[in-house]
Order: structure tokens, then C-alpha cells, then sequence
């Protein structure tokens, strides 16, 4: 039990926001959750979660909020639109750990802002195993004082570290969503090669563990590949959203992204051809039907 229970508000309890909710009940915070189709929050009131109809109304009996949603603009919708971001409390903090573009990031603080509405935002990366296991990595923006403040939420979740100011962790989500999603595409393209020329897919995963080509994505992804086993931990949609975030924020900055582009087109492609609601590492079947090996 946490020796100083905290309210906290989580808007959206999906794949992601369902294990971090109820990780911090298990953590003796007094949780608030709302989301857009209840039936998906029901779970947490076996918790002792209080459900909410709407997210004004839990965003209002809270002392920090958690945004666990779709993207920049449901979020935004979230806030502005429903109400959420006026009903928190002044001197409360909003934790924003949905993926986002670090000007939606920017922009949502300054408008919290004004109401002495403090901001972080904290996206995460560790899947939904992450989630439930609360080993996520979390990259937080904002200032260092709220980070602090957040510390409790956060040490129910995972591990967190302060990257800089607001945006820089929606920032550093881009960098690794880039690297996942890339390195993804190569596990898929040389373990598809080693087949075609007649190795056994499964040992050549197991042949180049531990030298330099290891790493966590050969090690779970690469096992979902040699199994066929692409239930979503998080969607090939998704993984296309980050990349054509990461694009978008490249184009801001005047930076060139090549391999994140030609990766782009490949999500893009996958999801045109009924991928979209497949695990990420589902790229393996775009690249798979390409080589007549699907």
C-alpha cells in the first residue's frame, strides 16, 4: 500500500491504459477512470476504481490526471472540447502518456497552463506486457518539479527519466517508435532472406542471439515472426501513426528522415493490404506476401 495515496484521473482504458490503471490501485492510489466505451473501464471497479461518465467528471476529483488516448487530436477533443482540462483543479498536473507530436505537447501545456494547470508530457514504450508487468519505459517533458511531483505515479508504471522541457518526450517516444519500427522491418527482411535460401527461419534467429545483431526486438518480435503469431501488442496502424508523427515533426524541424520515410511506405503498404490490425511486428507478412512466401 502507498504510504500517501494520491487521486488520480485515467482517461482511456484501453490496451494500454487498463494494466496502468490497475496497476495504480494494486499501488493504493485512488484511481478515477473514464472512458469512451465504458464496458472497457467496468474492470477496474473490482479494484476499487470509481467510474466516471465522462472525463470532466473524473478529470474534476482528481489531483493528477493521466491521458491514455488516441492521439494529439482525440486528446485535444479530451481537454478542450469535453471539458477535462477545464475541470482540473488549479495546481493539479496532467500527464499526458498518450503518443503525440511534440507541438500538440507544447501547445496542450501552454493552454493547461493558463488555467494553473501544470503539464508533462510522458509517453511510454513496453507494449502491454510492459503495462502489466509495470516495467515501462517513460520519457517525460515538462519541468522538473512536476516530474518530481509525479514520481509516485510513475513508480507504479515503470522506469522514468526526465528528457527536458515540454515536447522533448513526445520527442524522444519518435526516436524510439523510429528505432522499433525500422529495426522491426529488418529482423522481418533477414529472417524472410534466411528462408528463402533454405535455412531453418527459427535457428538463425537462435544462431545470431547474443552477437550484435541481438536485441529485444529479434528476441520477442523475431519469435512472433517465426511463429505467425501476430496478436497485436500494439497495432501496425499505430506504428504507422508514429512514423508519419516522426515525419511530420522532422519536417518542422528542417531534418531529413530517408529510412523513416521508405519505413512509412511500408507500414502504409501493409495496412492497404489488410495488415492494420495485426501486432507491428506484422510487417514480416507485408514483406512476406512481397516475396511470395506468405
Amino acid at each position: 500500500m502507498n504510504p500517501t495515496p494520491l487521486r488520480i484521473a485515467v482517461l482511456g482504458t484501453g490496451m494500454m491504459g487498463l494494466p496502468m490503471a490497475h496497476r495504480l490501485c494494486q499501488a493504493g492510489h485512488q484511481v478515477h477512470a473514464w472512458n469512451r466505451t465504458p464496458a472497457k473501464a467496468e474492470p477496474l471497479a473490482a479494484d476499487g476504481a470509481q467510474l466516471h461518465a465522462s472525463a470532466a467528471s473524473a478529470a474534476a476529483a482528481a489531483d493528477i490526471t493521466l491521458s491514455l488516448l488516441e492521439n494529439g487530436s482525440v486528446v485535444n477533443q479530451v481537454l478542450f472540447a469535453q471539458g477535462a482540462g477545464a475541470a482540473m483543479r488549479p495546481g493539479s498536473l496532467f500527464i499526458d502518456m498518450a503518443s503525440i507530436q511534440p507541438r500538440e505537447a507544447r501547445a496542450h501545456a501552454q493552454q493547461l497552463a493558463a488555467s494553473a494547470v501544470a503539464c508533462l508530457d510522458a509517453p511510454v514504450s513496453g507494449g502491454t506486457v510492459g503495462a502489466q508487468a509495470g516495467t515501462l519505459a517513460i520519457m517525460a517533458g515538462g519541468e522538473a518539479a512536476d516530474f518530481a511531483r509525479a514520481a509516485p505515479v510513475f513508480a507504479a508504471l515503470g522506469r522514468a527519466t526526465h528528457v527536458g522541457p515540454h515536447g522533448a518526450g513526445q520527442l524522444t517516444k519518435l526516436a524510439n517508435q523510429m528505432i522499433v519500427g525500422i529495426t522491426i522491418g529488418a529482423v522481418a527482411e533477414a529472417l524472410l532472406l534466411a528462408a528463402k535460401g533454405g535455412a531453418d527461419m527459427a535457428r538463425v534467429r537462435e544462431a545470431i542471439s547474443g552477437g550484435f545483431a541481438d536485441s529485444r526486438i529479434l528476441q520477442l518480435h523475431g519469435a512472433r515472426m517465426v511463429q505467425r503469431d501476430f496478436t497485436p501488442g500494439a497495432r501496425m496502424q499505430v506504428q504507422l501513426k508514429d512514423m508519419r508523427n516522426a515525419l511530420a515533426t522532422a519536417q518542422e524541424l528542417g531534418f531529413e528522415a530517408p529510412i523513416t520515410a521508405l519505413f512509412e511506405t511500408l507500414y502504409a503498404s501493409g495496412i492497404a493490404h489488410g495488415l492494420g490490425t495485426l501486432d507491428h511486428s506484422g510487417l514480416f507478412m507485408e514483406l512476406a506476401q512481397r516475396n511470395a512466401m506468405a
